[in-house]
């Protein structure tokens, strides 16, 4: 093989390699793995709480577990507690259970929703474009329906990106019920994030209850499956491989030139 022919094979393998870098990718993934205490005296209660994580077989209380509270289950970030996921309520009643996910087996659902109120992430997006937001999320027949997607980068200013409703899950009229093994595709949405939401050191995304009065006290709220997809920035390789290219064209206009 000449020479030229050899750069021109490296040249293209690099910059393959380089689009493989930049397949999308699952930054962080939030389910529940584990259940919330129950019974008397052990229900979750307060203005915040973030969901118990473990991987594998779990009891309570998760005196071995293997990820911190609220951290992703999946994903790079699994694990990590820069990526949180927790709620806030303003009422100190609300209480947080773990009922059936959408095809999951549990889901992160809470009580006494105030307007306001929201379900939020943390993490970071460093080095990552095109990211891409999906959620599931559902309500009881007296839980809030109207929510707004938010978004900030310092955790005090926050742009709203989008409002949306929030499907009743069992009880008359509503088109499904959350089953643990069987996802709903009705309760799903995804959300193309705005390029300011890349390369972050921390971005917050919350789900705000803007539904304009407290609903019923047992009124609930649940959400599962947040998951965040991006694209790596592009790597080294990518330029190794321009680099590369840049080279192999070079040599073949110099051949050119001399006539070889």
């Amino acid at each position: 093989m000449s020479m030229t022919r050899l750069f021109v094979v490296i040249a293209a393998a690099c910059i393959a390699g380089s689009s493989t870098v930049q397949a999308q990718t699952t930054l962080a993934l939030w389910q529940i793995p584990v259940p919330f205490p129950v019974g008397t005296g052990l229900v979750p209660t307060g203005t915040t709480f973030l969901p118990p994580n473990q991987t594998g077989t779990a009891q309570w209380p998760l005196s071995g577990a293997a990820y911190a509270a609220g951290t992703p289950t999946l994903g790079i970030l699994a694990g990590d507690t820069s990526s949180i996921l927790s709620v806030f309520h303003t009422s100190t009643a609300a209480t947080y259970t773990a009922p059936s996910g959408n095809g999951s087996q549990y889901a992160f659902s809470s009580n006494n929703w105030q307007p306001n109120d929201y379900y939020q992430v943390v993490l970071p997006t460093t080095g990552q474009a095109n990211l891409t937001l999906t959620w599931d999320q559902a309500r009881s027949s007296t839980g809030p329906s109207a929510f707004a997607l938010q978004m900030s980068t310092d955790g005090s200013s926050f742009t709203q990106l989008t409002t949306y409703s929030v499907l009743q899950s069992g009880g008359g009229g509503a088109p499904g019920t959350w089953v643990t093994g069987t996802y709903n595709p009705l309760y799903s949405s995804t959300f193309a994030l705005p390029s300011t939401a890349e390369n972050q050191a921390t971005l917050y995304l919350r789900f705000t209850n803007v539904t304009g009065t407290a609903s019923a006290a047992a009124g609930a709220n649940r959400i599962d499956n947040i998951g965040i997809t991006a694209v790596p920035e592009p790597a080294a390789v990518a330029l190794l491989g321009a680099g590369i290219a840049g080279v192999v064209g070079s040599r073949l206009v110099l051949r050119r030139r001399r006539g070889r």
